[in-house]
């Protein structure tokens, strides 16, 4: 692990012998960089962060791997996808090869949101061509508290308009867009204009074809949900903090526990994972 630093925020990143790197900042212990080596050593960005993102630390930062919770998006009366992702995490010593983690408890500033006690733990493993990202949450006080909650992935495409995402076939869906529901008929889903929807998480990985490149995309059985979104290129001039042709180079396959809250007991913990390959 090597300290660095992404816009004046800090960060921790690490680097395999292949070439293999991963960057994480500590304000929202967020994931922002991934960068795969093929075999002849070039690399190759496999996350979206916008060059439009906020990084003084007053706003969540636009890409890579948000970690929302205790809420997602706006189920709740908490801020829009929860407040974790705009505070500072702490990174922990390990042992464990090739891994970061870090970590967030409650806190004066947590509790000016959330009344809650809790410990989060952001766990980031590193391996030639692939990337594991673990949340495990942990209730430290004497009352049951309930989440929702994803890992809002962005991955980097060349362009939204020509890749399509395979392994959703058969799953039940909510359209956010148009508010309907819906069974899945597709193979492949394609994308060019606003796509926003909640799919029943499938048990076998997602395909993301991207030209020449591929990409698996895997999820523990804890995150019920898969969540898909790509702006479009209407909604996309309306957001701040991405350029107007952002919606070209994302798109984001979230793995997500939304649909029915997470109740946790004191003493209890709830863990999730994602888990993304490079095939190509």
């Amino acid at each position: 692990m090597t300290t660095e630093s992404l816009a004046g925020q800090p960060a921790v990143a690490l680097a395999l012998p292949q070439g293999d790197r991963v960057l994480v900042t500590l304000h929202g212990g967020q994931v922002v960089s991934w960068q795969s080596a093929d075999e002849a050593g070039r690399l190759t960005e496999r996350l979206y962060l916008s060059p439009r993102s906020v990084f003084d630390g007053s706003f969540p930062i636009r890409g890579g791997v948000p970690v929302c919770w205790p809420q997602f998006n706006r189920r709740g009366p908490l801020v829009k996808h929860g407040f974790v992702r705009n505070l500072p995490w702490q990174p922990v010593p390990t042992d464990v090869p090739d891994t970061l983690v870090l970590r967030l408890a409650s806190s004066e500033a947590s509790r000016a949101f959330w009344p809650e006690s809790f410990e989060a733990t952001l766990t980031v493993q590193l391996a030639p061509a692939s990337l594991r990202i673990a949340l495990d949450v942990r209730n430290t006080g004497d009352t049951p508290w309930s989440f929702t909650g994803a890992l809002h992935t962005y991955l980097h495409v060349q362009d939204a308009a020509a890749v399509s995402l395979h392994g959703l076939q058969g799953a039940a869906r909510w359209d956010a867009v148009r508010d309907t529901h819906s069974t899945e008929a597709s193979p492949a889903l394609r994308f060019g204009e606003e796509f926003d929807s909640v799919f029943a998480a499938q048990s076998a990985p997602l395909l993301l074809q991207d030209g020449a490149r591929r990409l698996q995309i895997s999820q523990s059985a804890s995150c019920t949900e898969t969540v898909v979104w790509n702006p479009g290129p209407a909604l996309c001039a309306k957001l701040p903090d991405l350029p107007d042709d952002g919606w070209r180079h994302m798109l984001c396959v979230e793995a997500a526990c939304i649909d029915t809250p997470q109740l946790v007991p004191p003493g209890a913990h709830w863990q999730a994972w994602q888990a993304l390959h490079a095939l190509a």
